[in-house]
């Protein structure tokens, strides 16, 4: 274990000071690693079940072996982990905008960075998932897992909103194998909305609720992820 608290990097990046911070969590007797947006949290490693989940749920939906799967947004590499336990995974690409979240797992700040940089199956590209998004393929995957904005209606940035529109759902489903699978985290619980503008796009949706627990002793936390298919 640490110190009781530590700042262990900051940088300035195009949306905002984001800063990488260690502190002793008396509660969970561990080490708990935190990354803000200014004074906005944007994850903990004291709640990473959901992120896992994504990956899980939507590799779960995906047919087929030898599977080329790109994750959107890198955070604490917990989507990333839980994909790489997927032994059908041959590449895993992340797509990552902010160089300081990439530069912390490749300086090994964070505690998933030796695992991620050990494994040659994974590549990290700097890069905005949106602006990729919208670009005609160079190469196509089984799987795009995407966990960058809180919501589809919450998002970090202004530009994010159009990609949740059936329109840029049409442009991302290009970069998808036939049959390839869009998985989603959101904070919020199912919106209908987002539901059906995925259906306009997808022949099969599905919204998963993730429950977990919360190791603070309060009321149960929910997030959804969302699968879509043909």
């Amino acid at each position: 274990m640490g110190r009781r608290f530590e700042e262990l990097d900051w940088q300035d990046t195009p949306i905002g000071e984001v800063s990488l911070r260690r502190r002793l969590d008396p509660a969970l007797g561990a080490d708990v690693y935190e990354v803000k947006l200014g004074d906005e949290f944007l994850m903990s490693s004291a709640f990473t079940v959901a992120e896992e989940e994504l990956a899980r749920l939507g590799l779960a939906a995906v047919t087929g072996s030898e599977l080329d799967v790109l994750v959107g947004g890198l955070g604490l590499g917990c989507t990333a982990q839980a994909a790489l336990a997927d032994e059908r995974v041959r590449s895993l690409e992340v797509v990552e905008a902010l160089g300081a979240v990439i530069d912390w797992h490749r300086r090994e700040l964070l505690p998933l960075g030796h695992e991620l940089n050990a494994d040659p199956r994974v590549r990290f590209e700097h890069r905005d998932f949106f602006a990729w998004a919208a670009e005609p393929p160079q190469r196509r995957y089984h799987a795009i897992l995407l966990d960058i904005d809180h919501s589809p209606t919450n998002v970090l940035d202004a530009g994010h909103a159009d990609f949740y529109r059936p329109s840029g759902l049409r442009l991302l489903a290009e970069h998808l194998e036939r049959g390839g699978v869009f998985a989603l985290w959101s904070d919020d619980p199912p919106a209908e909305e987002f539901i059906a503008a995925l259906s306009e796009v997808f022949g099969t949706v599905r919204a998963h609720v993730v429950d977990f627990d919360n190791p603070y002793g309060g009321p149960r936390g929910s997030n959804t992820v969302y699968v879509a298919h043909d």
